[in-house]
This record gives C-alpha cells, sequence and structure tokens, in this order.
C-alpha cells in the first residue's frame, strides 16, 4: 500500500526531526545543572569587581525607551525609569516615541512632570517608522555619546538598582557587550494564559539562556531590560531594521565580532504578559519569524566560520528552534491520517512506537519547564508554589502545540524572505487580577487562524473518540493533548475577535 507507506513515513519523519529538537533541551538543562551555579557566581564576581568603579566614576547611561502607540503604559514606564537609583548628572533618558495616537501627547505630560524633577529626559518622534524598533534606537544614539546604554521597551517597570546591578560586569571587563537581565512578571497570576507565558519566558531565560551561557555559547539580547556597551553596536555594525527580531541579530553580530555577553539570572527585571491570546499570538509570530530571518541572514556565515563545532551546533539549533512550529502543524495534520492507515491496515500495534519517539519530544519539553520553574523559585522576588507550576506545564504543552498554525506561517516567511511590518504586542496596564483591558483599544482581530484551529481542533477531538473506539489506545493522549491546544487558541482567539466586533473597545 503506497499511500499508507507514505502516510507512515512522514508521520514518523517528522516525529523524530521534533524529537531532535526537544532532546536538544535536556543539553541545555544538564549544561545549566553543571555549570549554572559556576556562571551565576561569575556574573556576581564580575558585578563586585565593578562596584568600587561604579562608585567612584560612574560613566553616563543612556537609557532608551522605544515606545509606539503605548497609551496605558508610558506613563508607568518613565516614572519607574525616573526613579532608577543613579546620579543624575550622569543619567540621561530619551522616550523614542514612533505614536500615532495620543500616546504622544501623555508621553509629553510624563517626560516634562519628570524634568521639572530634575531629571535629563527627552521624547524624540519621528515622523515615521523606518526601520522600526531598530531605526528608532539607531536615531536615539545619533544624539547622545554615552558610553553605555540600557534600554526598555514600554511594558516594562525596572527596579531602582537595576543598573547598579548590571554596569558594574560591563565596567569589570571590557570585552563584555551586553549584560541580559532576567524577566519577571507583573501579572503572572492574572489569568491562566498569563501563566502559561511566564512558564514558557521562564524555560527561555533559566534553561536556554543559562544553558547557552554555561556552554560559552552565543545567545542573545531580549530587546529589552539589558544593557549595552556603546562601542560593541558600533563594532558589530549597529542596529538594523532588516529583521523582526533585531535584537537576536545584533547579537550575533557583536559575538560573531568577538564580543562577550553575560546572562545575570540573579536580576530581575518586572514586566507586564500579554492578556490577550491575539495580543500574544501576534508576538509569537514575530519572534517565529525574526528568529528564521536571522537565520537566513547569519547562520551561513556563522556555520562557515572556524568557531568551535559545539558553538555552531549551538547556534543552528538556537536560529532555527522555530521550525518545530511548521513540523508540530505538519505532524497535526498527519495524526488522522496516520491514525485510519493503522486500524485499516491491522497495524494498530504501530501506535506503540509512538510512545518512545513522543517521550523524546514532549517529556523532554516538561523537564524543561519543570526544571525552568524549581530554579526560577530560587530567586528572590519570584515568589509561589513548584507543586502550582509543574501543574500548569501540560496546559503549556498544549498551548504551544495550538500556537503551531500560526507560527508556521510567520516561519515560512521567515524562510522565504517575505516582508512584513512590525507589528507591536499591545499592552493594557494590566498588573492585578482586578484590572480590566477589554474595553481597552488595541485589540487585534483575528478570523482566518483561529477559524482553521478551531477546525482542526474538532477534527482531533473526533480522532480521540475513534482511536479509543477503534482501540488505538496509545494514540488517545497525544491526539487529545493536541486537540486541546487548538480549542483552546483557537476558541480564545475566536471570542475576543466577536468581543472587539461587537464593539467592547476598537481593534488595533
Amino acid at each position: 500500500m503506497p499511500l499508507a507507506e507514505t502516510v507512515l513515513t512522514a508521520y514518523f519523519t517528522v516525529l523524530l526531526l521534533l524529537s531532535a529538537y526537544g532532546s536538544h533541551r535536556y543539553r541545555l538543562v544538564i549544561a545549566v545543572l553543571r555549570r549554572g551555579e559556576e556562571a551565576l557566581r561569575a556574573a556576581e564576581r564580575a558585578r563586585d569587581a565593578g562596584l568600587p568603579r561604579l562608585e567612584t566614576r560612574p560613566p553616563h547611561v543612556l537609557v532608551q525607551l522605544p515606545v509606539f502607540n503605548e497609551r496605558y503604559v508610558v506613563e508607568r514606564l518613565v516614572e519607574s525609569v525616573a526613579a532608577l537609583d543613579y546620579p543624575r548628572d550622569r543619567l540621561h533618558v530619551q522616550v523614542l516615541d514612533d505614536s500615532t495616537d495620543d500616546t504622544g501627547e501623555i508621553a509629553e505630560r510624563a517626560v516634562a512632570a519628570q524634568r521639572a524633577q530634575g531629571l535629563d529626559i527627552a521624547r524624540l518622534h519621528r515622523a515615521d517608522r523606518a526601520g522600526f524598533k531598530a531605526g528608532a534606537l539607531a536615531a536615539g544614539l545619533e544624539v547622545s555619546t554615552a558610553p553605555f546604554v540600557a534600554i526598555f521597551d514600554a511594558d516594562f517597570t525596572p527596579r531602582p538598582d537595576f543598573l547598579r546591578q548590571t554596569l558594574p560586569c560591563l565596567l569589570a571587563d571590557e570585552r563584555i557587550a551586553m549584560v541580559q537581565a532576567r524577566w519577571e512578571h507583573l501579572n503572572r497570576e492574572y489569568s491562566a494564559l498569563t501563566r502559561i507565558q511566564a512558564i514558557l519566558l521562564d524555560g527561555h531565560f533559566i534553561a536556554e539562556h543559562g544553558g547557552r551561557h554555561a556552554l560559552d555559547c552565543y545567545f542573545n539580547f531580549n530587546g529589552t531590560a539589558g544593557v549595552w556597551r556603546r562601542e560593541a553596536i558600533r563594532d558589530a555594525g549597529g542596529w538594523a531594521g532588516d529583521t523582526l527580531t533585531e535584537d537576536l541579530d545584533l547579537s550575533y553580530r557583536a559575538q560573531l565580532r568577538g564580543w562577550k555577553f553575560l546572562f545575570a539570572p540573579a536580576i530581575g527585571a518586572p514586566s507586564e504578559l500579554p492578556v490577550s491570546m491575539n495580543a500574544f499570538k501576534a508576538q509569537q509570530r514575530r519572534w517565529a519569524k525574526g528568529s528564521l530571518q536571522t537565520a537566513r541572514k547569519l547562520l551561513p556565515q556563522i556555520l562557515a566560520s572556524p568557531l568551535p563545532l559545539r558553538v555552531r551546533v549551538e547556534a543552528l539549533f538556537h536560529l532555527t528552534g522555530n521550525l518545530a512550529y511548521p513540523l508540530m502543524a505538519l505532524l497535526s495534520l498527519l495524526m488522522i491520517p496516520a491514525l485510519v492507515v493503522r486500524v485499516h491496515t491491522g497495524l494498530r500495534e504501530m501506535a506503540l512506537l509512538d510512545l518512545p519517539i513522543f517521550a523524546a519530544a514532549t517529556i523532554s519539553v516538561v523537564v524543561f519547564y519543570a526544571f525552568s520553574q524549581h530554579r526560577v523559585l530560587g530567586f528572590a522576588g519570584d515568589g509561589g508554589r513548584l507543586g502550582d507550576r509543574i501543574r500548569a506545564i501540560p496546559g503549556t504543552l498544549a498551548v504551544g502545540i495550538g500556537l503551531s498554525i500560526s507560527n508556521a506561517a510567520a516561519v515560512l516567511d521567515g524562510m522565504i524572505g517575505r516582508r512584513t511590518p512590525f507589528v507591536r504586542t499591545p499592552k493594557y496596564g494590566v498588573a492585578r487580577r482586578t484590572d480590566r483591558w477589554k474595553s481597552k483599544s488595541y485589540r487585534p482581530r483575528e478570523i482566518l487562524t483561529p477559524a482553521a484551529e478551531l477546525l482542526l481542533g474538532t477534527a482531533l477531538a473526533a480522532a480521540t473518540l475513534w482511536s479509543a473506539a477503534n482501540g488505538v489506545l496509545a494514540s488517545a493522549p497525544f491526539l487529545l493533548l493536541f486537540s486541546a491546544g487548538y480549542l483552546y487558541v483557537g476558541g480564545r482567539s475566536m471570542a475576543e475577535t466577536v468581543g472587539a466586533r461587537r464593539g467592547s473597545g476598537p481593534a488595533a
């Protein structure tokens, strides 16, 4: 049966590819277990070594705040940066405002209020968004000579001691180009969606950044909550707007020039998580597409370089990691025909082959996030119970699967070089459970993608029942996980779109 063989071959090939990416997560976790404490102590030693210079000769620092249509959070951002504990005659703040709505007026009032209090702060407004965020950052550097640059996106509220915690690391070693802090979450407990996002981001910082840092491999600035050495930005060629992840692009270019990066997981920077599913999906699409744009731009140079093999291999996994989304989408489409083929050809026992392969692809992810939650709970300022967070991991896996259709399209765009605008992630100033956002503006709408997600989720739910009825019980749990992910992501996206269309807040 050529068709049956083709379906099963494609199905298991995709599973094996996903298991390769999943198994790679073990390498990162093991690296943190073996060398993470040493990397943490190295960051502490660098900070301690640079503190005397910071106390006696504090350098000029430029704080850049890139903003585009952020009426609900721009004032909070300016006020939190104004509270930074750093000598006022050495601190310069730029609100890089490309806004086209009333955010500019709100920002101007906030800037004026802080200027009256003695802060050197200015609002720089561009009439166009040339280069998007990268263009705004580059334009701000043209009117400042400060040797160090801290960057905060609009959804962040840095603590007063942020510069005193990060800057000494740069002062202690002139080879260090950038210090990245760990993101914390103002509204982690707002909803199931924000709890899931927090777990995803904690895994990224603790295991991915921590693992790559421990392995002495390349990792990236996350676009915010970090401090750069200006000379490193210049030496690497400056900010570029030809990808949607200008932070990832510049990070790799700087490290290719020989600069060192430092990850400081003990330093937390609170931020607001998206509370809207459509906003979250827009963010994920931008990150997924941008990573493949960066891979397309830089990976050939990296692989052809004389860098150690471990660095090149890790860069390959890092920059192509989002290929898991089109693979997951393809697997979702293959699951039903593969199930039917087994039943009608008498190959039910082949379902047992799924278990070890799915284990490599999924259990590794569970370990990855459980380890990250255990680790992050050890840092001050991050309260919570490990058991509660581990129980949320299956939901995290389901949502990751549910994003596959949306992100797969973005990944394919990045691979073929299709250019699209930089779509910002809407923020609503939501930090407490009692905060409301559904009547506010900036509400993205989606129809086609949620409809596809709901259709696929429904088909997989039916396949779950059919597999149980036909004795292919080994497939049922995985079908159920996939179905739940698509139904939740698609259903919530569609509900938000319908709510926006009914007038509970204009859409962006």
